[in-house]
């Protein structure tokens, strides 16, 4: 029998602790499903919320924080016909546009934005996949349309979210090629990539690798200076894709090349409630794709629970002592 109230772990002030509140458990409206969160995945934008950097999520605080989860289905609101009580899922369905996050045990969320949890999957690895594989997959096939035999490079091949890029390049056929530093290039390689060491001048790997004549596809997961090289990076005729273009560049590089350049903003569906659909049909591929082994999440070892979220986050910034995140990293809420 479920109970009337749960635990919701809250941000009342920008840069505030969590503090743990009992809260009334919410009830499914139509269209949406109550999910026992038994796992919330951790992105770098939920710190940025947290300490007020992200105006464009539009979460006004107090809130509860957290986008990633994977649960168990408990009840039905009316009009579901996709999921059963005792379904498991996971998906990109709360933390901003002012919809309860999944830093909580039980939320009430629109049945679109989730799928079923790939069977393979702990709670926990499913629930870093969702914001991650939904940013790479706009990214590179509904902008870009990778196609088999094309070279593709993904600058920021072990973070987050080009480390699913990577394989979704490769599971589509590509000839993949990432740029990383240090460890994480053996991370790169590891999963069938050619690694790039991404200190190296853009014109000499792009001359080894090329012959000079740049890549046909270039996805940009860390933005910035890095969004500028993979300019100088493409073909002629290329295709650039970045999740993190909201700066100022110069586009010479790429118009001198008649190449294009698509940006992706995964936020949108969830802030305007248009779309929604497509993120569930995403992650129904996406659990293809790690049931037939081709997409595999790269999670952190280290395990947090909801009463640890503080220190979780700490960990994906890399402050206040604590090791930088290798991996994505869960938060156990049962």
């Amino acid at each position: 029998m479920l109970t009337t109230s749960m635990i919701a772990a809250v941000v009342e002030e920008e840069n505030g602790p969590f503090m743990l509140r009992e809260r009334a458990r919410p009830e499914p409206a139509p269209g949406q499903v109550l999910v026992r969160i038994e796992a919330s995945g951790t992105n770098p934008l939920d710190t940025k919320i947290r300490s007020g950097q992200a105006p464009h999520a539009r979460q006004p605080l107090p809130a509860t924080l957290g986008m990633d989860l994977a649960g168990t289905v408990v009840a039905l609101g009316a009009g579901i016909d996709r999921f059963q009580v005792g379904d498991t899922v996971y998906g990109f369905a709360g933390g901003v546009g002012g919809l309860q996050g999944s830093h909580a045990q039980y939320g009430a969320f629109d049945a679109r934005l989730l799928a079923r949890k790939p069977a393979s999957l702990s709670m926990q690895a499913a629930s870093v996949l969702p914001l991650v594989v939904i940013t790479a997959w706009e990214g590179l096939v509904d902008r870009a349309q990778v196609k088999a035999g094309q070279t593709v490079l993904i600058q920021g091949g072990a973070g987050g979210v080009g480390q699913v890029a990577v394989q979704i390049a490769l599971a589509r056929g590509a000839k993949v090629f990432a740029t990383d530093f240090g460890d994480d290039l053996d991370y790169v390689r590891a999963m069938g990539a050619v690694a790039i060491d991404a200190k190296r001048d853009v014109a000499s790997y792009v001359a080894e690798h090329t012959d000079g004549q740049g890549f046909d596809l270039v996805y940009d997961t860390v933005g910035g200076p890095v969004l500028d090289a993979s300019f100088e990076a493409v073909r002629r005729f290329g295709h650039v894709v970045s999740c993190l273009g909201w700066g100022t560049h110069k586009l010479a590089p790429l118009s001198f090349k008649q190449a294009t350049y698509s940006g992706v903003f995964t936020l949108q569906p969830l802030i305007a409630d248009e779309g929604r659909e497509h993120f569930g049909d995403i992650l129904d591929e996406a659990r293809k794709l790690v049931e037939t082994g081709k997409l595999s999440p790269r999670l952190d070892p280290r395990a947090f629970a909801l009463e640890d979220l503080g220190l979780a986050y700490d960990a994906v910034l890399g402050t206040n002592g604590a090791p930088r995140q290798r991996g994505k990293i869960a938060i156990k809420i049962w």
